[in-house]
């Protein structure tokens, strides 16, 4: 038997049959055609309108009967016809809406949810006829549908610009689109402009076409990304909300293109409930058919500065890109403005020259006859008789035919006609209709012989299209408008940031402790639970730039007006709801900077013993969830983190009581990536504190309670990198070393336990004695209990501002 099997490679067959299936899906459903502006599911929709006579002035039908007689052209299922059907007659969801819908079809917080197309009427809008003007005038092509039994219109004759002024939204394979919607008078204009000179160039379109015209209206922020889009066919725009202010309350009247309000609410409402925005106490919308209200009470901040907070994080603003992509003659095209355009133009002169050949077609056919009947019936005594005389009706046409030479028509005519034909009156009509006619010929003649003639009918087409369509913009656009950075809304005033050890961070006014005058009893954050306590304090400038560094080597970025307000006595907020935070990553220290100053230095220090000192200037740029600060080696931690002026002595301590103090100078500046070098040689211990050694005193403290100060001057000056000095005596009494600090002998400390149990006590009531001695009882401990923190109290008459640094402690 013969072998009729054919070998073929796997990979071609693949490639084959992808590339079939893609362009299918490119051509027959997801992108819209460059001269009607329509996919074919949207296309067959108002096609089979049109079949079914469905006017806009006619009575509307159920919407099931138009999906019923869409099938016949897209067998892809009545949702896939439904759905489309919905959307075209949402004034939400194109600029001007091609169906008229009774009934519920859908809402801006609803857009999925339309009833059921059993429930729902429709009919062609107005506007929509303008599409399929003149289709039965043998202006397009038409194609056989799926199964061969009729022909559908491969586009339509689209008088109407659609494209441009409704935009289309689709995914293909490999491809999408996204044309933004317009305003149709602007678009007519820029057509008319082009036909008058094919020579004007983008920027000048752009004076006719502001940029998109949203039906939801709202802002359009800045036009660099009009233009990028209009010159390229690719660019982005920032859309924001409309709002307006009403007693320190966020009014929004008008939502960007596409946002859910329902949703766009519920944001919002998730983001104040995750502590992500402040200041916002209540929101409702009060909405109705007049329009979009949804109403943001505030309290505390600056109505402002939350509502740009909620442009940055929710979608009162969005981006929209844009990507002009349509087929022209069935191939996928990215295209500029004035190429969408001029692909129009050339689409309306080949309709506009097919509709002049039909009518000249159909004008000569019927003059012909006209001239038939004329010559009937000056010649009407002899044809009759003429007539008389045949047998048959064929032997009549011939007859006639033969003796006054007549075409087979002009025969057949002239057997037809009536004889109230005859009648003078009807005589006069026949002759004045074929004098009308011949004038008609001589046009359209002219016409067909002159492309101008031509585009003087597109330009009026246009011109009365503007005039009955033709409305003011909806979306505003903000010229040159720049990102309003929330700094600008905020006034300039000192804060006290305090950071407990817990992770809670919190900014209160320094005039706030000014006016208590209270001396100096109790720490600064009087509010913190009795387990916690401030282990950082700074007094920053409202716009200064908080950089908070972590356990795991990473550095994030706040600024203190971003830092919540709270009162003295409250706790403030978590730092997790601040910044975005890993499992198991702790905030350990924080500094403050008003410039990013090349001349200024971070000094960092690790768990084991590394060292690092880098320009500040290298921490500049922040990032959204935080930078590598130091490249830590496996299982070390970033402990603390100093600013500093490149002149300062530095004392590491670890927690086998080793101290080591050394001239920051002995650090060189490296780069922000690098790992920094060995600041304390360690030996199976710890880093346990690192201290600018800018004070009389070192405080040392065991994590069995017990502790000393020692004169710093004690502590030789030595290159880093060495073993150091033995400071206090490590042994069973003692344990190991729990925290260090510089201090002054009129300082009060706090001792935090693993329990939670605090202790304040003033320096001046620790002895003061020298190295390598096992120091005195500051805290008794329950039995298991440990020290695991010390901080140094900040008293209210010593709060300063150390403009140096940009930072006290």
């Amino acid at each position: 038997m013969e072998n009729n099997v054919k070998k073929i490679v796997i990979e071609d067959e693949l490639r084959d049959a992808y590339l079939d299936y893609s362009m299918s899906v490119i051509v027959g459903r997801a992108l819209p055609d460059v001269k009607d502006g329509l996919k074919p599911v949207h296309r067959r929709i108002l096609f089979s309108m049109y079949d079914m006579g469905l006017h806009f002035n006619k009575p509307f039908v159920k919407s099931a009967r138009v999906v019923g007689e869409c099938f016949k052209y897209h067998p892809h299922g009545d949702a896939a016809i439904y759905d489309s059907l919905v959307r075209m007659a949402q004034n939400f969801s194109l600029r001007y809406p091609l169906i008229s819908g009774h009934g519920n079809f859908a809402s801006i917080d609803f857009p999925d949810q339309p009833a059921h197309m059993r429930y729902t009427e429709c009919r062609l809008s107005k506007i929509s006829e303008e599409l399929l003007v003149d289709i039965d005038k043998d202006t397009v092509d038409f194609t056989p549908n799926f199964d061969g039994s009729m022909k559908e219109p491969v586009v339509l004759p689209g008088k109407l610009p659609n494209l441009l002024i409704n935009g289309s939204s689709g995914i293909a394979v490999g491809m999408a689109t996204n044309i933004p919607p317009h305003n149709v008078s602007e678009i007519c204009d820029a057509t008319i402009a082009l036909i008058d000179n094919p020579e004007l160039d983008i920027n000048e379109i752009i004076k006719y076409v502001k940029g998109p015209d949203f039906p939801t209206g709202a802002l359009i922020f800045g036009t660099n990304g009009i233009k990028s889009a209009y010159k390229t066919g690719r660019g982005k725009l920032i859309v924001r909300a409309k709002t307006e202010m009403e007693n320190k309350n966020i009014i929004v009247t008008e939502i960007p293109y596409q946002v859910n309000k329902s949703v766009l609410i519920e944001n919002i409402a998730n983001l104040v409930n995750e502590k992500r925005i402040e200041g916002i106490s209540d929101i409702r919308d009060e909405s109705n058919k007049d329009g979009i209200r949804i109403v943001i009470e505030t309290k505390n901040l600056n109505p402002e500065i939350v509502l740009n907070n909620l442009y940055k994080n929710s979608e009162l603003q969005t981006s929209f890109g844009i990507i002009l992509l349509a087929l022209v003659d069935n191939q996928p095209r990215v295209l500029n403005i004035k190429e969408i355009i001029q692909e129009y133009v050339k689409h309306r002169f080949s309709v506009v020259t097919r509709k002049a050949k039909f009518d000249l077609d159909k004008a000569e056919k019927r003059a012909h006859i006209l001239e038939g009947l004329q010559i009937a019936i000056k010649n009407i005594d002899s044809i009759v008789p003429l007539i008389k005389k045949s047998k048959s009706v064929e032997e009549a046409k011939n007859s006639l035919m033969k003796n006054y030479e007549l075409s087979i028509g002009q025969s057949i005519a002239i057997l037809d006609m009536k004889l109230q034909k005859l009648t003078s009156l009807e005589t006069d009509k026949i002759i004045q209709e074929h004098e009308e006619l011949i004038k008609l010929i001589k046009e359209l003649k002219e016409i067909l012989a002159s492309s101008s003639k031509i585009y003087g009918i597109i330009k009026n087409e246009l011109l009365e299209i503007k005039k009955e369509y033709g409305d003011a913009r909806k979306t505003v656009i903000l010229e040159d408008a720049e990102e309003i950075e929330t700094e600008d809304l905020v006034k300039e005033q000192d804060l006290v940031i305090t950071l407990t050890h817990s992770g809670y961070i919190k900014s209160t006014s320094l005039e706030t402790y000014k006016q208590q005058g209270r001396g100096g009893k109790g720490i600064i954050a009087a509010g913190t639970k009795e387990e916690d306590f401030v282990s950082d304090l700074h007094i920053a400038n409202s716009h200064d730039h908080l950089l908070l560094f972590t356990n795991t080597g990473k550095v994030h970025w706040l600024r203190a007006y971003e830092v919540p307000e709270a009162t003295r006595y409250a706790r403030g907020s978590n730092l997790v709801n601040l910044l975005n935070l890993e499992k198991d990553e702790k905030v350990t220290s924080l500094v403050s900077v008003k410039k990013f100053q090349e001349d200024k230095y971070l000094f960092m220090a690790t768990k084991k013993g590394i060292v690092k000192k880098t320009s500040l200037a290298e921490y500049s740029n922040p990032r959204k969830g935080g930078i590598i600060a130091i490249n830590l080696k496996e299982n070390d931690k970033l402990i603390a983190v100093r600013i500093t002026d490149g002149t300062k002595k530095i004392i590491l301590e670890s927690d086998d009581g080793r101290a080591v103090r050394f001239e920051e100078s002995d650090v060189n500046p490296v780069g922000r990536n690098s790992m920094g070098v060995r600041g304390i040689l360690l030996r199976g211990s710890n880093l346990i504190g690192v201290e600018i050694s800018d004070s009389n005193y070192l405080l040392t403290i065991t994590e069995n309670g017990f502790g000393k100060r020692t004169n710093a001057e004690e502590y030789r000056l030595i290159s880093r990198g060495g073993s150091g000095v033995m400071d206090i005596k490590i042994n069973e009494r003692n344990g190991k070393v729990a925290g260090i600090k510089v201090v002054n002998e009129n300082d009060d400390i706090i001792v935090i336990t693993k329990s939670g149990t605090l202790i304040r006590t003033n320096v001046s009531e620790i002895s003061e004695i020298g190295r390598n001695t096992n120091g005195v009882k500051i805290m008794k401990l329950d039995e298991g209990d440990k020290v695991i923190g010390i901080a140094k109290v900040i008293k209210e008459e010593n709060l300063k501002k150390d403009f140096t640094l940009g930072a006290y402690e």
